[in-house]
């Protein structure tokens, strides 16, 4: 809304700076920053000399942000800039601060002095007169005018040369421009810093200045800040020459710098060019689950670089990211970091550098919750503890526990835990009424997971310990007739049975004929009470098979065998490859795992990744049955990879090997503006248009093919791919009609053909020839002496025409003038112009008995000779007259102008005194007396001044005045001619009543008789007719003339030389009455006075006596 603007501050004051932004239209607060130079933050600075302020008014929506520098000093000069920034939004305003000496407080000597009281401050009266007596007393200095106009502006150029003299002022001014642009010269420097300095990021600079003084101290600034020596600075002093070398160039030391010696100063800019940054490793594309942490990497070609990130044109920084993006940086590696991911951070994600960009894709599906460990069965005495135990793939799940539907709510006997991924149901101290179903719910899944409690009771109790033979109770699922455990390769297996018999019976285990002991290993049985446990640490598939326990005592013996089953995740799929591509998608294949891990195998799950990258994307979640998938959402022309794995419903395998890599590519579009460009007896030449769309797959060359009307087989024309936008097809059926077809070729495949629409017959065609003359060259075509001349003719005709060059008519046979014809364009060539060939040059096309010609004019020209015969003719005052002859060689061209040039013998110096001179001669004025001058002409034609001028043969002297002048003897020049009339006689009308004359004008020597005529009859003697010769003007006045008076005038001049006669027609109109005249007369002169007094005696009109001598007043 209101900008700073640059001020003039007085040293030792204070100053603020006023900037207001409108914040109607932003989401959130601006960001102000004042800036010193290009770099120079000024927050740095705030404290006593420097201060910020802000306000915001609620009703406006305006920010006023201030900054005040107190007591300003001279290193507060310079450029400063205000920026503000919202979101993706900028703005920014530069404004500059000069610094200024305060004013000297002489008000006081001012009033000194003879001044009266009403004078006030300034009496310049006193002021005159001290400046007159001070101007009496001193002597007269001498002044250097040169410095005087050098500190002038240029209107004031005139009135110095007026006031010291100065009377060339062409010459004057030609000097002060030179001066002007002579280097200044420095007191303290013999060599300032360049202007600017570039300097490449990382590279080394050195600013270097030359002293006057070698014993001189120097000061280095960088945006008004001294600079101290360090590791970085490093300042040198070699004689009079100061080195500032700034070590590994960053882009901070983009800045102003300055050098300060004694009072002087010189000042330079240095640019930091960054590198371009290219990205060495590529995004690669995310698929994840919510709630997971997304990470994107790319690295870059330089350390410290600037990476831009976006999402979907977004752009994502510090400021707006907030909490949900974070930016990491690890020497060439970029990384953004997405805390937890949600749907609705799917979408595309960008990497920007100043010369590279790389994208990914990040899609986000729903977690699903995976069931680690059931729960299972459990079979309870009154009075011991039951436990529930299952574990969930997520540790944040929460649940709820249920029996017989109804939830279940602790207490003291009923706890509930849950320990990560681990839930708990422990019931203490089991009553009847516990048994049931138990039913494990997660919160937000349509997952249960359930078991079954049974109580066992004292009479159950008490019938088991009648049955004194021993027992085995095996609670197992059943198959069959067999017990079957099933175990996952790796896990752990306890299978607890409760033996029962009295005396306590003997238990032994075996797999097949071998004991398995009660000592400890990996294969073991535990025994607590009548509790006896079979246990395999880190089942492997060797573990599988049938086991049997068998437990005796004296009242009998039992006997139970189970079957261990060891199940695994499934081998590796095996052979995954691609067997073909699209534009953005591959079809991949492999073959099922050569083991499904004891069961069937569910499905696949399929990674991808990019060449290079380490990073795999999955393409499904969801298990995918088929051993094919179409792979999609790739990007043209990378390479990719791709592995599987199989999974089943223990787990999912190990990855597939790599497969060999493939690059999604699509075969171009079809060729454009297919057409015939030529048809000959055998042959069709035909041109056409690249493909709209080429794509990654690049292009590798054109397929034509042709085949007659009417038939199917395509015959190929080209044996290897033509590159080129044209083909001829040669070896064609005179008179059968073809059809042509054009296919371009990638390392995809075929395009689609490009067809042309109608049948082609092979027969040539005849054509006239015509010459296709370029406009430029329609005109006469001028080139310099030593240029190239290369001239492109296009024709046409068929057959191929003869081509013909003449010049001037005869044929041309110059070695140094070359031809070059082709089937369709001729080209005449010359390596260096001479002016030998300088003519017409015409070119003639011929077939049989038809021709076509065009004239072509070349005129080689260079510059002209110097004027000849120079000479001063003439000297008077203070002028001199020069004539010369044209030159002899005019360089092949018109002379169109001379440039003049004069010099004294004082100063030796050449000043321009007339340019585009038109004629052989001038007039030079202005000349300084007591000087004593020489001149020289330059020629002029198209191109240019001669080389050397034409040099005055004698000089100029401009003689001061008062010497004697001898003039040359006065020859009387005979004047005898015969009366010539040099002004004729014009035909007239005149009103009746008016007198008229006629006049005219001769020349002639003695003085001629004059003898005038009216229809060839002499009116001498007669009193109406005055005739007047005034110095050969002669007028022939007619006083009132009537109707009768008009017809032909003659007048013929005569003296003893000869004769001349003019000759005129006078026309006389009526007018009106006398006494009316005298009325109007008389009216007139009373509005009009004495001019129209003055007008009426001179057409001798009638006037009272007493209105001529008194005016209108006595009437």
């Amino acid at each position: 809304v209101v900008k700073p603007e640059s001020v003039t501050a007085t040293k030792g004051k204070d100053i603020t700076f006023v900037a207001k932004v409108d914040s109607s239209s932003m989401p959130r607060k601006p960001v102000m920053k004042w800036l010193k130079g290009k770099w120079l933050d000024l927050a740095s600075k705030a404290g006593k000399h420097i201060q910020f302020k802000e306000a915001y008014d609620r009703n406006t929506k305006i920010y006023t942000y201030e900054m005040s520098i107190i007591k300003v000093v001279d290193a507060d000069a310079g450029g400063y800039r205000c920026e503000v920034t919202s979101k993706d939004k900028c703005d920014s305003c530069a404004f500059e601060v000069s610094v200024q000496e305060p004013e000297q407080k002489g008000a006081g000597k001012m009033r000194d002095g003879d001044a009266d009281e009403d004078a006030g401050d300034l009496d310049f009266s006193v002021l005159l007169k001290k400046r007159k007596e001070k101007k009496q007393e001193g002597p007269k200095e001498e002044v250097d005018v040169w410095e005087i106009l050098k500190a002038a502006k240029p209107c004031d150029y005139e009135k110095i040369a007026f006031q010291y003299g100065i009377t060339d002022l062409r010459g004057m001014l030609k000097r002060l421009k030179k001066m002007k642009a002579e280097q200044k010269k420095s007191d303290a420097f013999l060599k300032k810093l360049d202007s600017a300095y570039s300097v490449e990021k990382g590279k080394k600079i050195q600013l270097s200045v030359e002293l006057a003084d070698p014993t001189a101290s120097v000061k280095w600034l960088k945006n008004g800040q001294e600079i101290k020596p360090s590791a970085k600075y490093v300042f040198e002093s070699v004689g009079n020459k100061r080195s500032l070398t700034i070590n590994k160039c960053n882009l901070s030391d983009d800045a102003a710098y300055e050098c300060i010696v004694e009072e002087e100063r010189c000042f330079t800019e240095v640019f930091v060019k960054e590198p371009p940054v290219t990205i060495t490793k590529l995004l690669d594309d995310v698929h994840t689950v919510v709630g997971e942490k997304v990470e994107f990497e790319v690295e870059v070609s330089e350390e410290g670089a600037n990476v831009k990130w976006m999402k979907d044109g977004v752009e994502l920084n510090r400021d707006t990211a907030g909490s949900k993006y974070r930016f990491k940086k690890d020497g060439t590696r970029h990384i953004l970091i997405i805390n937890e991911a949600t749907k609705e951070d799917i979408g595309t994600y960008y990497a920007f550098t100043n010369s590279g960009e790389s994208k990914a894709e990040l899609e986000v599906e729903d977690k699903e919750l995976e069931v680690l460990q059931s729960m299972a069965d459990l079979t309870v005495k009154a009075e011991e503890q039951a436990v529930f135990k299952c574990e969930v793939s997520d540790e944040n799940v929460t649940g709820k526990w249920f029996k017989d539907g109804v939830e279940v709510q602790a207490s003291d006997r009923i706890k509930i835990a849950h320990i990560g991924r681990t839930h708990k149901l422990t019931i203490d101290d089991v009553k009847p009424s516990d048994a049931g179903d138990y039913t494990f719910v997660p919160d937000g899944y349509a997952l249960t997971l359930s078991a079954k409690l049974n109580f066992l009771g004292e009479a159950d109790a008490a019938a088991e310990r009648k049955c004194n033979p021993p027992k085995i109770h095996m609670d197992t699922s059943s198959s069959g007739n067999q017990n079957t455990i099933t175990v996952v390769a790796g896990n752990k297996l306890r299978f607890d049975v409760e033996i029962t018999g009295e005396p306590a019976p003997d238990v032994c285990w075996m797999k097949g004929d071998q004991v398995i002991s009660d000592a400890e290993g990996r294969v073991r049985v535990e025994t607590e009470k009548t509790l006896n446990s079979f246990v395999i640490e880190g089942a492997v598939r060797e573990d599988e098979g049938f086991y049997t326990i068998t437990v005796t005592n004296p009242s009998g013996e039992d006997k139970a065998e189970l079957f261990v089953k060891i199940v695994d995740v499934p081998n590796p799929p095996e052979n995954a490859k691609c067997t073909s591509v699209g534009e953005d998608s591959a079809m991949i294949t492999w073959d099922p795992p050569s083991f499904d891990g004891g069961v069937p195998v569910k499905g696949y799950l399929m990674e991808r990744k990019k060449v290079g990258s380490s990073r795999w994307t999955k393409l499904n979640f969801d298990v995918y049955e088929s051993t094919t998938y179409e792979a999609k959402k790739m990007i043209e022309g990378v390479l990719y990879e791709m592995r599987v794995f199989a999974v089943n419903s223990i787990g999912v395998s190990q990855p597939s090997s790599n497969s060999k890599p493939f690059m999604p590519i699509a075969p171009t579009s079809e060729p454009t503006r297919l057409m015939v460009e030529d048809v000959t007896d055998t042959t069709c030449a035909l041109k056409w248009r690249p493909p709209e769309k080429i794509g990654a797959g690049g292009f590798d060359g054109y397929i034509v093919e042709y085949c007659k009307e009417g038939e199917d087989q395509w015959i190929q024309a080209n044996e290897e791919l033509v590159e080129k936008n044209q083909y001829r097809v040669k070896g064609l059926p005179v008179g059968e009609k073809m059809l042509f077809r054009v296919v371009a070729i990638n390392i995809a495949g075929r395009s689609p053909p490009a067809t042309l629409s109608q049948a082609v017959t092979i027969r040539e065609i005849m054509e006239n020839p015509k010459i296709r003359l370029p406009r430029n060259l329609r005109t006469k075509l001028i080139t310099l002496v030593g240029e190239k001349v290369n001239l492109f003719i296009p024709f046409q005709g068929k057959p191929r025409p003869v081509v013909t060059w003449f010049k001037d008519g005869v044929l041309l046979e110059d070695k140094t003038v070359g031809t070059r014809t082709s089937d369709v364009d001729t080209i005449l060539f010359i390596r260096s112009a001479e002016r030998r060939h300088s003519g017409t040059y015409t070119l003639s096309v011929q077939i049989e008995n038809m021709s076509d010609s065009a004239d072509i004019h070349i005129q080689v020209v260079e510059r002209p000779g110097p004027p000849i015969n120079v000479r001063v003719t003439d000297v008077w005052g203070f002028n001199a007259a020069l004539e010369w002859k044209p030159p002899k060689d005019d360089g092949n061209c018109e002379i169109i102008g001379y440039t003049v040039q004069k010099r004294d013998t004082k100063t030796k110096e050449w000043f321009t005194v007339y340019e585009h001179n038109r004629r052989p001669s001038c007039t030079v004025s202005d000349l300084i007396m007591g000087n004593e001058y020489s001149f020289q002409v330059f020629s002029e034609n198209i191109c240019g001044l001669s080389n050397d001028p034409g040099i005055s043969k004698n000089t100029a002297v401009i003689t001061k005045t008062g010497l004697m002048y001898n003039p040359k003897p006065f020859k009387e020049m005979d004047m005898s001619r015969s009366p010539k009339f040099t002004a004729p006689l014009v035909d007239r009308s005149v009103v009746a009543g008016y007198t008229a004359a006629i006049s005219c004008a001769v020349r002639g020597n003695p003085k001629p008789k004059i003898i005038w005529m009216k229809n060839n009859i002499a009116l001498e003697g007669d009193p109406k007719f005055l005739m007047q010769n005034n110095q050969g003007v002669l007028t022939l006045n007619i006083r009132k003339p009537s109707l009768f008076d008009g017809g032909r005038y003659s007048c013929r001049a005569v003296n003893e030389l000869g004769q001349d006669e003019v000759e005129c027609r006078l026309e006389v109109r009526g007018g009106l009455p006398p006494h009316l005249c005298d009325i109007l007369l008389l009216i007139f002169i009373c509005l009009f006075n004495e001019t129209i007094l003055a007008c009426c005696v001179h057409l001798d009109t009638y006037i009272p006596t007493h209105a001529a001598h008194s005016g209108c007043c006595d009437f």
